[in-house]
C-alpha cells in the first residue's frame, strides 16, 4: 500500500498533477466499504453504524443475513499513482433509503465502479440506471464471494443488459491488487469515454 500522506509544505513537484473523483456504488452489502478500505493510502473515513431493529422491514438483508453494520453517509479514501494521478474515492450507501444523497456525492465524479454480487444481481440495477441516466462512465466489478457460483464477464454483462462499451471485471475487493486493478480499468474507461 502507498503510505504517502498529503503534506501542504511539499514542493510542487511532489503534488499530484491530476486529481480524480471516483464513486464506488452498488447494492447493500456488496463490498463498497471493503474496496475503499483495501486500497486507501490514508485511514479511510467510514460512516458505518450498527444495524438496529429500526431497519427491520426497511433494509433487505436477503443474502447478507450476517451483515451487522451499514454505511449511512459515505466512505472516503485516497490512492495516489506514480505519475501524479490521485484518486479520491467516495463509497455510496447501498440502501434505498439513502439514495437521496447520491446526486450530491456524484457531483464532479469522472467515473464510477458499480460493485455487484452475482448472487443478488437485482440489487445492481438502481446503480447502473443512476450512472447511465447521468452519463457518468462506469465499470461493473463483480465481487467474487467465497462459495458463490462463478460466471464469466460476458454472462454478467448479459444478465445486467449492459451496453457493449461498459467494461465488466471480476475482483476480490478484500485484496489490494484486485481492487486497484478495478480502479485502473475505470480510469482507462473514463479517459476513453472523454475522448470519444
Amino acid at each position: 500500500m502507498n503510505s504517502a500522506a498529503y503534506d501542504p509544505t511539499a514542493p510542487a513537484e511532489d503534488l499530484p498533477a491530476h486529481t480524480l473523483k471516483i464513486l464506488v456504488a452498488g447494492g447493500f452489502g456488496v463490498g463498497k466499504t471493503t474496496l475503499v478500505g483495501a486500497v486507501s493510502e490514508i485511514r479511510p473515513l467510514r460512516t458505518e453504524e450498527v444495524l438496529t431493529d429500526a431497519s427491520v422491514g426497511v433494509d433487505d438483508l436477503g443474502g447478507v443475513e450476517r451483515k451487522t453494520t451499514t454505511t449511512v453517509a459515505m466512505d472516503f479514501g485516497r490512492l495516489t499513482f506514480s505519475g501524479g494521478v490521485r484518486l479520491y474515492l467516495f463509497g455510496t450507501p447501498g440502501q434505498e433509503r439513502f439514495w437521496f444523497m447520491w446526486d450530491q456525492i456524484a457531483y464532479g465524479a469522472v467515473g464510477a465502479i458499480v460493485l455487484v454480487d452475482t448472487r443478488r444481481l437485482p440489487t445492481s440495477f438502481a446503480s447502473i440506471d443512476f450512472f447511465e441516466n447521468r452519463g457518468i462512465p462506469f465499470v461493473v466489478a463483480a465481487n467474487v464471494f467465497d462459495g458463490a457460483r462463478r460466471y464469466t464477464t460476458e454472462e454478467i454483462a448479459d444478465a445486467l443488459d449492459l451496453d457493449p462499451d461498459v467494461p465488466v471485471v471480476l475482483c476480490d475487493v478484500r485484496h489490494y491488487d484486485s481492487a486497484k486493478n478495478v480502479l485502473i480499468r475505470l480510469v482507462e474507461h473514463a479517459l476513453q469515454s472523454a475522448t470519444a
